[in-house]
Formats: structure tokens, C-alpha cells, sequence
């Protein structure tokens, strides 16, 4: 297992604000879970392309950096 945050530099949806906005984990098996933080806490699971999938979604074309806290 693998803990992550998603470090937003800029929101550009107006909605999950800047910074810290979510904590992760990425399963040996490539499954990985988010959650988000703030006001509106909320659970995803991914099953399919993992990380892959997170970074598409939620990376806002370079907006969003997954930064990695273990090794």
C-alpha cells in the first residue's frame, strides 16, 4: 500500500479550494481510494486504471499534482 494527497495549485472548478484536497491510498492490485477533505467529505473507490484514472480525472491538466508519501 501507498499513501498519496492531491496538492491542488489552482481550483479551477471553484469547488474543492486549493491545497491539500484529498488523501489516498493505492492497493498493491492497483485499486486505489480517495478521499476527498473540507466541508463535503466524500469516498471513491477505483477499480479500474487506478491511478491512471485520478490523475485524468482530477489532475485539471497539470492543475493537481499526486505527491506520493511513502516510497
Amino acid at each position: 500500500m501507498r499513501r498519496f494527497v492531491l496538492q491542488r495549485d489552482e481550483d479551477v472548478t471553484g469547488i474543492s479550494g486549493t491545497g491539500v484536497v484529498a488523501e489516498g491510498l493505492l492497493f498493491s492490485n492497483d485499486i486505489a481510494v480517495l478521499q476527498w477533505l473540507g466541508p463535503w467529505p466524500t469516498s471513491v473507490v477505483w477499480h479500474v486504471e487506478g491511478m491512471k484514472s485520478i490523475e485524468h480525472v482530477h489532475g485539471h491538466s497539470g492543475s493537481t499534482q499526486i505527491v506520493w508519501l511513502d516510497g
